[in-house]
């Protein structure tokens, strides 16, 4: 694409972003942002692997 053709769909894209004002659901938003969840600080991955630092190999030299 040339420079003109470029700045051109930059000039577009802009524009239409900045007119774009999407519908926000606020109360669907509340009910997420003060949702009290015990689970949040659960390491879901923990499980899967081995820590490192637990092996049962010698260290190499």
């Amino acid at each position: 694409m040339g420079r003109g053709r470029q700045k051109a769909k930059h000039t577009k894209l802009a524009r239409e972003l900045k007119s774009f004002s999407p519908t926000v659901d606020y109360s669907a938003l509340e009910r997420e942002l003060t949702h009290n969840n015990d689970d949040e600080y659960v390491d879901r991955w923990a499980d899967m692997y081995e820590d490192e630092d637990e092996d049962d190999e010698p260290a190499r030299v």
